[in-house]
């Protein structure tokens, strides 16, 4: 299957709300939705096995998103048949002092996957053109970059640098043999008012609440208006934004996982061939044990 409508394309002059936020005519119901997400865990499994046994390439999942749009639980259900040995998780919050004495990337670059594993990030450098492109006062106040002394000095081309540089460093991650998905869960206004207000209702939930998130509610248009010019600036052929109906969480977990292994399964893995010489050394193996007594 092709995911070409998801793809945010900026030739195609498409616009964020262009793209649904409910979506599933691929699936008839949750029921095939649930059994389409498992088939796609077996063989993602089976694709992890290859990628690490080669040791050549990486995969980092990138998922950005308004809160409660279920990039959690997205993570949970896709990645929940992988070796943890393979995989590695990294949230980026809000950033301490010794990552503000750094390149706003630098806390990301860290974090990058070695060769043969898979990173997922919870949000990344792409905050870095969201919510300080909603709340620059962040950059003017903490981030100390040159030039930048207030409010007036973070222009159109203080944004447009900062995709350059986000656009230069994903082409250096992909030649360098790192295979990049962003996801942008794409979730409705509405839907994310209803969950939180599940959250509320339900104890279990309510460690998950922070006023923060309900205060950046105010914002919403502000954050759309974000999002779409991250989308038109990063959104390459090298490493293309998905824009993924995020109101339906069954569908839209079944989805991420099909992208995950069409990403995988196109890099042809292959486990590594054995020499003459491992073959010897097998072959002394197999020997050693059989005159064991």
């Amino acid at each position: 299957m092709m995911f070409n409508e998801f793809i945010f394309t900026p030739d195609n002059k498409k616009q964020l709300q262009d793209f649904k936020t409910s979506w599933q005519s691929r699936y008839n119901n949750k029921k095939e939705a649930h059994k389409e997400l498992e088939k796609g865990i077996k063989k993602m499994r089976k694709l992890q096995d290859k990628l690490y046994a080669s040791d050549t390439y990486a995969l980092l999942i990138i998922f950005q998103a308004m809160d409660a749009a279920g990039k959690d639980g997205t993570i949970k259900h896709v990645m929940s048949g992988i070796n943890p040995q393979g995989c590695q998780v990294k949230s980026f919050k809000a950033p301490s002092q010794e990552e503000l004495d750094h390149g706003y990337m630098w806390r990301c670059m860290k974090e990058l996957p070695e060769r043969g594993k898979i990173g997922i990030f919870n949000r990344s450098y792409y905050e870095e053109v969201l919510v300080t492109r909603v709340h620059p006062e962040i950059i003017a106040k903490n981030q100390k970059i040159p030039g930048i002394n207030q409010l007036k000095d973070i222009d159109d081309s203080f944004w447009q640098n900062r995709y350059s540089d986000i656009v230069c460093f994903e082409e250096y991650m992909n030649r360098n043999g790192i295979k990049i998905l962003k996801f942008f869960l794409n979730i409705s206004k509405e839907e994310q008012k209803q969950r939180f207000l599940k959250r509320i209702n339900n104890p279990d939930k309510n460690w998950k609440i922070s006023l923060s998130d309900f205060q950046e509610r105010r914002y919403w248009t502000q954050y759309m208006k974000a999002y779409e010019s991250m989308l038109q600036n990063t959104s390459t052929e090298t490493a293309p934004w998905y824009v993924i109906p995020a109101d339906n969480k069954p569908f839209m977990r079944a989805m991420v996982s099909d992208i995950i292994i069409h990403a995988l399964e196109s890099l042809n893995l292959q486990y590594p061939e054995v020499d003459e010489k491992k073959k010897q050394e097998i072959s002394k193996a197999e020997e050693m044990l059989m005159k064991e007594e």
